[in-house]
């Protein structure tokens, strides 16, 4: 004997008393099914249920915790806000550090990084947008984008860059990241305002999301900038400050579900 039973029960005008043995044992113990039993009338009957009284109740019940929610804005909008977005904060970032890595990167070269960079970002941005629409149907999933993203860009790298041995080269990959943070955080703060217009369902994987599409605006100002054009240098220092993005996103985000998950249960 289940919840499911017992409504099937008064569904068919079963008073209290004609209950079976094994429903009397499940009132006993299911708060939920006792509360319904006392709104719907004891003795159970349909005059009773379907009194105005009784109507009104089940009516308060239902509505009791329902809230008004904000209107999410229509996805081409917020597609061109994540473009604009990753615009500025590329642009203020190149034109902070320099466009130096243009004069020494072929025509070839740069033209295919940057629309890489740009179709990967443009993908993240999509995928966003869906994430704020719960419903919406993702003709990539979130989950196959953020890993075939930084693939892509790494082969792209290492079929167009040389890759040859470096003197220093950690700490050319440490002062990339260094100058690349605040140019991700530049991205970072409108974007988290534009999530919230929205109604993220999952927290975590929103998070990896905005926090790889914040560092692609990043990785996008340091491949203009940086006239170093190895490619292991541009793997781990450009694109992985992408992924680096995408971790502290996925913990952010964490946080964030964690927090959600102890208000509702507060």
């Amino acid at each position: 004997m289940n919840c499911s039973d017992i409504v099937a029960d008064l569904a068919q005008d079963a008073g209290v008393n004609q209950l079976t043995r094994a429903a009397r044992d499940h009132l006993a113990g299911c708060v939920g099914c006792r509360e319904l039993l006392a709104v719907v009338g004891v003795p159970g009957s349909k005059t009773a249920a379907s009194s105005p009284e009784n109507l009104y109740a089940i009516e308060c019940r239902l509505v009791s915790d329902l809230r008004p929610v904000r209107r999410i804005a229509a996805g081409s909008h917020l597609l061109v806000g994540f473009s604009g977005v990753f615009l500025l904060a590329a642009g203020v970032g190149v034109y902070r550090l320099g466009a130096h890595a243009l004069a020494v990167m072929s025509p070839l070269q740069a033209v295919t990084i940057l629309c890489a960079l740009a179709f990967g970002s443009a993908l993240l941005a999509r995928s966003l947008v869906n994430q704020m629409s719960p419903g919406s149907l993702h003709r990539v999933s979130p989950g196959s984008a953020l890993l075939a993203i930084p693939l892509a860009l790494a082969i792209v790298v290492a079929v167009l860059f040389p890759l040859h041995h470096e003197n220093h080269f950690w700490m050319r990959i440490g002062i990339c990241l260094k100058l690349g943070t605040p140019v991700g955080i530049l991205a970072a703060l409108p974007l988290w305002f534009l999530l919230r217009t929205g109604a993220v369902l999952s927290p975590k994987l929103t998070g990896l999301t905005a926090g790889m599409f914040a560092g692609l605006a990043a990785t996008a100002a340091l491949q203009i900038h940086c006239p170093n054009i190895e490619a292991a240098h541009i793997v781990l220092s450009h694109l992985g400050f992408a992924v680096l993005a995408s971790a502290l996103g996925f913990l952010l985000g964490s946080i964030a579900e964690q927090f959600e998950t102890n208000g509702r249960t507060a």
